[in-house]
């Protein structure tokens, strides 16, 4: 892989500044968001005159602690703009979740919010190793989901080509890259095995590919996983995170330089690790709950935002601010199986040291008389035939590592449910309301 350690000199100077500096801005800018969400949000005034607290009462940073959290049930009781801080004609542009598991939250942006939004992304993507003038293949879905257009308007920032394929039609994607050269790719990593899967259908090297970069999100994904694909495409995999309800992708990535964990961009989302089951801070270091505030955003400020996903805060390296460990899983997708807390990318980690196992898997809950079983759908690798050795070492593996009985199923090549989106990794099948 060719190095694409960015020049120092093109980073925004408070990438790289004192953390005396970072922290001064923060404080600042944390001081306008709560004053702004209190005047003109009436669901963070009440909250906070329940809690006692008022946005003078902000002396330090750490003061934060002392306001209420906000979790997503806040916004589907607010919908669709009961959290907007400014007239809903100044909102520029609309978001929203699917709604697959409830009311759909939605969160709208001002033409600040989607400048800024361009920026962090445009940031995100040099952090990366891309370029102005480097082909962006954008294969995140387009629409009410933040990931295409996030992609898009930041890679446009940087001064890229963007091509916005959004997702499917996988043999078109491998076309496309080819055709038009696309230096860099933006999907979900799930995705990237599928497009992995389709160049080799089609009896292309992937490590003769115009790729260099490959931009990672909206799922966790292990470093097992990276290792496949920087192999399979002789190209750099880096992870991008972000959620809607804080901005979308860009709110934090990898460096390309040093791939070890995610700057937040600080200036912008101010981070703290909580224990997800009292709600108190915890030292950096500690693993937790992820929780944000935003600092600058001005149709939609969000308060102590409750991401349920778990991770850890560690010192910068590659730049100033504060780097958050790879997604380990989240706090609400975590399966507890017979008493054992266990997250998909734990089964994954054990799938990919499996040589004889493909990399697509699915996991699913199944109740077994008396007890819950969990059964791991996965596949055999091109040209394996000892399926069942190749199982009872994956068990085996599950059990020693991660802790618990599984069942696999070993299936052929292609027949695990594949995504053009976010993989749905579990399915839970056992009987409700039990």
């Amino acid at each position: 892989m060719i190095d694409l350690t960015p020049d120092r000199a093109t980073l925004d100077p408070i990438e790289i500044a004192s953390r005396d500096e970072i922290a001064a801005l923060q404080l600042k800018r944390m001081k306008w968001s709560l004053a702004h969400a209190y005047k003109n949000v009436p669901f963070y005034r009440t909250g906070f005159d329940a809690a006692g607290v008022h946005p003078d009462d902000l002396k330090s940073l750490s003061d934060l602690a002392r306001f209420p959290f906000t979790v997503k049930q806040d916004l589907r009781d607010n919908y669709p703009f009961g959290m907007f801080a400014v007239p809903r004609e100044e909102i520029s542009r609309l978001h929203a979740s699917s709604g697959t598991t409830g009311q759909p939250t939605v969160v709208g942006y001002t033409r600040g919010d989607i400048d800024t939004w361009s920026n962090v992304v445009a940031r995100s993507l040099r952090a990366s190793g891309t370029r102005p003038g480097d082909i962006v293949h954008i294969a995140y879905g387009y629409g009410l989901f933040t990931g295409g257009l996030g992609a898009h308007y930041g890679a446009e920032k940087l001064g890229c080509t963007v091509v916005p394929v959004s997702g499917g039609m996988t043999p078109r994607q491998v076309q496309l890259i080819e055709d038009f050269g696309a230096s860099t790719i933006m999907v979900t990593p799930s995705y990237m095995l599928s497009i992995l899967d389709e160049y080799r259908a089609q009896g292309r090297d992937p490590r003769k590919s115009p790729l260099k970069v490959g931009v990672f999100g909206a799922e966790p994904w292990t470093n097992a996983m990276r290792a496949e694909v920087e192999e399979a495409f002789d190209m750099h995999a880096v992870d991008i995170y972000g959620l809607s309800e804080v901005i979308g992708p860009g709110v934090a990535n990898e460096c390309v330089e040093t791939k070890d964990g995610l700057h937040i961009w600080e200036d912008h989302f101010y981070p703290e690790i909580i224990n997800p089951e009292t709600g108190a801070v915890v030292e950096d270091g500690q693993e937790g709950e992820l929780v944000f505030t935003t600092l600058t955003k001005e149709g939609f400020p969000i308060i102590r935002y409750r991401t349920r996903d778990l991770t850890r805060l560690l010192p910068g390296t590659a730049r100033s601010m504060r780097r958050m460990e790879k997604i380990t899983g989240r706090s609400d997708d975590m399966i507890i199986l017979r008493g054992v807390n266990v997250f998909p990318t734990q089964i994954e980690e054990q799938i990919l040291a499996v040589p004889e196992l493909g990399p697509h898997f699915q996991i699913e809950l199944v109740r077994a008389g008396r007890m819950d079983q969990m059964i791991v759908h996965v596949e055999a690798a091109s040209g394996v035939q000892d399926t069942e050795s190749a199982a009872a070492t994956l068990a085996h593996k599950i059990k020693s590592i991660v802790g618990v009985s599984s069942k696999i199923d070993v299936q052929g090549h292609g027949e695990v449910a594949r995504s053009e989106g976010k993989a749905v990794r579990v399915v839970d099948n056992r009987p409700k309301g039990e």
